[in-house]
C-alpha cells in the first residue's frame, strides 16, 4: 500500500547535480554526433532530408534516454527557454549549459578524428552554421536572424507545450524529435540550422576561419528566440495552472 513519502525522502530519490550534468552532456554528445557526425560522414549520401532525421531522431533517442534524469534539454536555448517560462531554475542554467558544450565538443572532436581518416578528407566549414557566403543557399544575415529565432521560439515552445501538465508525457520525445525534424527541412538551407548554441560551439571549432567569425549569430540569435518563447508560452502556462 502506498503511503505518503517524507520530503527529506524524496529529495534522496532526485538525482544528483553530478548526475544530471552527466545526462546533459551525454545527451548534447549523443545529438552532436548523430546530427553532426550525419552531415559530415554522411550528407553527401542522404542529402537535407537525411540530415534533418538525424536530428530528430537522435533528440528522440536522448529524451527518452536521458530524459528522466536531467529533463533532457541537450540545448542551451531549451534550458534558457524552459528557465524563462519558470519551469527551471536560474541558478542551474550555467552548470547545464557547460555540461551541454562540453559534451558537443567531445563528439565533434571524435567526429573530426574520424574524419581524418578519409583520404582527401574535405573538413572545410564542418557543418557550421554562417550566413552570406558560409549560408548552404546564400541567406544573408537578416534571413537568418529571422529563421534562427522564430525557430528556437518555436521549437522551446513545443517542448514547454509537450511536457506541460496536461500534455501526454510518453509522446513528449517524439513530438520533440519530429519538430526539430521539421525545423532542419526548413532552414538547413538557410542557416544550415543551429537552434543550438552547444551544437553550433561543437562545429565551429573545427569549421575554423569564416565558422568561427559567425558563431556569435548562432550564439545570440537562438537565445533572443529561447527568451521570446519562453515569454510567450508562460502566461499559457500559469494559466493551466490556475486551472487544475
Amino acid at each position: 500500500m502506498a503511503t505518503d513519502a517524507h520530503p527529506a525522502d524524496i529529495e534522496s530519490l532526485l538525482p544528483s547535480t553530478g548526475a544530471r550534468w552527466g545526462a546533459e552532456a551525454l545527451g548534447t554528445f549523443l545529438l552532436v554526433l548523430g546530427g553532426v557526425g550525419t552531415a559530415v560522414l554522411a550528407g553527401e549520401h542522404v542529402g537535407f532530408l537525411g540530415v534533418a532525421l538525424a536530428f530528430g531522431l537522435t533528440v528522440v533517442v536522448g529524451a527518452y534516454s536521458f530524459g528522466p534524469v536531467s529533463g533532457g534539454h541537450f540545448n542551451p536555448a531549451v534550458t534558457v527557454g524552459l528557465a524563462t517560462a519558470g519551469r527551471f531554475a536560474w541558478k542551474d542554467v550555467p552548470g547545464y549549459v557547460i555540461a551541454q558544450v562540453v559534451g558537443g565538443l567531445v563528439a565533434s572532436s571524435l567526429l573530426f578524428l574520424i574524419a581524418l581518416g578519409r583520404d582527401g578528407a574535405d573538413l572545410k566549414n564542418f557543418a557550421s552554421n554562417g550566413y552570406g557566403d558560409a549560408s548552404p543557399d546564400g541567406y544573408g544575415l537578416l534571413s537568418v536572424a529571422l529563421v534562427e529565432i522564430i525557430l528556437t521560439a518555436v521549437f522551446v515552445i513545443v517542448i514547454l507545450g509537450a511536457t506541460a501538465p496536461r500534455s501526454t508525457p510518453a509522446a513528449a520525445g517524439l513530438t520533440i524529435g519530429l519538430s526539430l525534424t521539421l525545423i532542419h527541412l526548413i532552414s538547413i538551407p538557410v542557416s544550415n540550422t543551429s537552434v543550438n548554441p552547444a551544437r553550433s560551439i561543437a562545429s565551429a571549432i573545427y569549421g575554423g576561419g569564416e565558422s568561427l567569425m559567425q558563431l556569435w549569430a548562432f550564439l545570440v540569435f537562438p537565445i533572443i528566440g529561447a527568451l521570446l518563447g519562453g515569454l510567450v508560452f508562460k502566461p499559457l502556462l500559469d494559466g493551466v495552472r490556475k486551472t487544475v
